[in-house]
């Protein structure tokens, strides 16, 4: 391919920025987060390697059925100035598009995609994670589609279901099983019992849970909110989770899940954690580091009501892409094109 192809091919895209995943919503969720952030159009992307490619993952090449060359390939040009990717199924497919693009995709990886630095032009991962370089940029949380704007427009759009809550508003945000964590039995009892021990001093709970939420534990919650004067989100209507972090004098989340957390700090309220049985040393470090910063607090334990400066990386990533994209325009080693 010569450069003249891919450069009439960007220029007619209609999206500046691919988000490149495998679907999953919590990869999805950071990238479109920074591009939201950059202020610029997104086209989702989605990668479906098969076996016995998606086997070797995030290594070996992508799925020969979705190379650029074959019809409805997430990679297919024209191709954009900037794709965003998260996931290990994805590492593959930004790689090659960073060189099948000549230069004129800038690449940019979330997490560590565990095939070193050189995997894009611009890689974000969390402090506890290992990698690190030159293009490596490291924060503490995860970036998240929760931005200050988005949470000032939820305060200030009414929610029949929200507003009718009498304070302290609790936000609950409940995760569930997950490859480090299991709530068990005992696990869910507990969990339980301390939000119903906030509930008797005048606590009132808004409560959301995952597609990983044990049902067992689903259905206690959703009995003790109908105790009266609290508000479970059932999946109809509008998801609520800006609108009750907006509203939150304090926020609870279970460990299991660092981007929950990440997206509480962003508040500036005090954050509870639960901890399911199980665990993992860089989810600890997290933890950790926010607990140190006095984001974080234990849960069951007292209510904590403090503030602190909210908790976003997401601006901070966003800015540094559009810096490192603005200084490889300027070195003329490539044709990539900086953001308007």
């Amino acid at each position: 391919m010569n450069k003249k192809e891919p450069e009439t091919a960007i220029s007619s895209a209609a999206a500046p920025v691919w988000i490149l995943t495998d679907g999953k919503a919590g990869d999805e969720a950071q990238c479109i987060g920074v591009a939201e952030a950059l202020g610029l159009a997104y086209e989702r992307r989605v990668v479906r390697p098969r076996a016995p490619f998606s086997w070797a993952m995030p290594h070996g090449p992508v799925d020969p059925r979705e190379n650029e060359l074959k019809p409805g390939s997430p990679i297919a040009p024209p191709f954009p100035r900037l794709a965003i990717a998260s996931g290990r199924r994805a590492v593959p497919y930004l790689k090659r598009l960073k060189r099948i693009s000549e230069g004129l995709t800038f690449t940019v990886f979330l997490k560590d995609p565990r095939t070193g630095s050189g995997t894009a032009d611009f890689i974000w991962v969390s402090a506890h994670d290992k990698l690190r370089g030159p293009n490596v940029m490291v924060t503490l949380t995860a970036p998240h589609r929760l931005s200050a704007a988005l949470l000032a427009r939820a305060s200030a759009t009414p929610d029949a279901r929200l507003d009718v809550i009498g304070h302290p508003r609790v936000a609950v945000l409940v995760g569930g099983d997950s490859r480090h964590h299991r709530f068990t039995d005992t696990d869910i009892r507990a969990f339980v019992a301390g939000l119903e021990a906030w509930a008797r001093i005048g606590a009132r709970l808004m409560i959301t849970t995952s597609r990983r939420t044990p049902v067992a534990l689903a259905r206690a919650l959703t009995e003790m909110a109908a105790t009266g004067g609290h508000f479970f989100w059932d999946g109809t209507g509008d998801n609520p989770l800006a609108a009750m972090l907006a509203r939150a004098d304090a926020v609870v989340v279970t460990a299991d899940s660092t981007n929950m957390i990440g997206e509480a700090a962003a508040t500036g309220r005090a954050v509870h954690v639960f901890h399911p049985g199980g665990g993992h040393a860089k989810i600890g470090m997290f933890l950790s580091g926010l607990a140190e910063m006095g984001v974080l607090h234990p849960f069951p334990g007292p209510l904590k009501t403090t503030t602190y400066e909210p908790l976003n990386s997401t601006p901070q990533i966003a800015a540094a892409i559009r810096t490192a994209m603005a200084a490889r325009a300027a070195s003329g080693q490539t044709n990539s094109a900086s953001l308007p």
